[in-house]
């Protein structure tokens, strides 16, 4: 009887789809998991650029041992971008540095998101793509995170953009007069002229398809600027329904990019015999080059049962993380599980920012409720800090970015 009732009273698939494409349409989802993927990967590349200053030359520069002749010839095969491309002057290479030191400082604040994000990826691309042979793992990680914050809104929450949009909220409830803001327009201007600087030079650039992306990102942005100001009923409504999908979608393969990280990295452990017999942990341990504390590292590799508990461990929830994600507990418990795990690595093994950039791509399956008490802890601490009063503090809580927009990046 009760079954029945419960068969009769059950939604209709065609509204819970309805409900469903509402809410992807309606909104952009996970903003606070958004948000501190971008802080994480955004700060894991800032702490890359300035702990690598001092070797920069050595590691990006015309000067270093891949040179700028060799540099090109790399390009022209595998058509990657980068902007270093464009000349082999130290001044240029200098430039560039600075400039990707900047973004990822801005983009870590979330000042401007929306250009910043873009400016931030170039510089990430023209690096890496430079010298492919740097890196660690973390830096494809970076790599690939940085084009897909392009297309997410992740400034809704824990950036400046939402203090200036909270701010500019009250002012209206207020009924004061807009703000007039030259920041935008000047600085979707200056990137107009970049963009046709990277046209111009589009033969070193390597990928088309980035450029032609490029292109579609500056010319929406002025066509969402010209809806905002002039057609701000339906038109708009429109182009947030398409920023919210594409957010959506961008949200959607960074989760996918993390679950195919861990199973083919899980799989292909388990065809390995180290792994197989619960040794492999054992021999990067004993590798000076991987050891910045060598007690530590003696110890763990002195008990042969916690070597074998943590190789087989690392496998284990490498492999059932993606099954995981069907049930939130289990779920939250690997997350948990492999969060321990860079953090170990990073300890024993010396790479830290691997770690870090690892760790904030994990960061995308965190629970909401845990990133809001997580904020709020935050927030209350930076109060004692700069010891202000708990009314004058910005509400940082989730709002509309676009609830009020005037500028052309912002």
């Amino acid at each position: 009887m009760n079954t029945a009732k419960a068969a009769a009273t059950r939604e209709p698939f065609d509204r819970r789809l309805a409900r469903g494409i509402q809410r992807v349409t309606a909104s952009a989802l996970g903003p606070y998991q958004t948000a501190i993927v971008r802080i994480g990967i955004s700060l894991t590349w800032l702490l890359f650029l300035l702990r690598e200053l001092p070797h920069r030359h050595e590691l990006y520069g015309p000067e270093g041992p891949w040179a700028w002749d060799m540099g090109r010839r790399l390009i022209g095969l595998n058509e990657a971008f980068t902007v270093l491309m464009w000349s082999d002057s130290r001044f240029w290479f200098e430039t560039v540095y600075v400039l990707a030191v900047l973004s990822a400082l801005l983009m870590l604040l979330g000042w401007r998101t929306r250009a910043m994000s873009v400016v931030f990826m170039v510089g990430v691309l023209s690096l890496q793509n430079r010298s492919v042979f740097v890196g660690d793992g973390g830096d494809n990680v970076i790599h690939l995170t940085a084009i897909y914050l392009v297309l997410t809104r992740c400034g809704q929450v824990w950036s400046l953009d939402a203090r200036r949009a909270a701010r500019e909220a009250r002012e209206a409830e207020a009924g004061k007069a807009p703000r007039r803001d030259v920041v935008g327009p000047l600085l979707w201007t200056v990137l107009g002229g970049l963009l046709l600087a990277t046209t111009y030079y589009s033969d070193t650039n390597g990928s088309a398809w980035l450029l032609v992306m490029l292109w579609v990102l500056w010319l929406g942005q002025a066509l969402w600027w010209l809806v905002c100001r002039y057609a701000p009923g339906e038109p708009r409504t429109l182009l947030d329904v398409l920023a919210n999908l594409t957010h959506n979608a961008a949200l959607v393969v960074i989760m996918a990019e993390v679950c195919l990280i861990y199973a083919t990295a899980g799989w292909y452990k388990i065809q390995g015999s180290r792994w197989q017999d619960g040794t492999a942990l054992y021999y990067p341990l004993q590798l000076d080059y991987f050891s910045p504390w060598p007690v530590l590292s003696d110890l763990l590799g002195a008990s042969g049962v916690m070597v074998m508990v943590l190789t087989y461990g690392t496998v284990l929830i490498q492999v059932a993380f993606p099954f995981a994600l069907f049930n939130r507990k289990v779920k939250n418990v690997l997350l948990v599980a492999m969060m321990l795990e860079h953090a170990g690595i990073a300890v024993l093994l010396g790479l830290p920012l691997f770690s870090l950039a690892m760790i904030s791509a994990d960061a995308v399956f965190l629970p909401t409720a845990f990133l809001v008490w997580l904020g709020a802890r935050v927030g209350r601490g930076r109060d004692r800090l700069l010891s202000r009063p708990r009314g004058t503090v910005p509400d940082q809580r989730r709002t509309d970015e676009e609830a009020t927009p005037r500028t052309l990046v912002g």
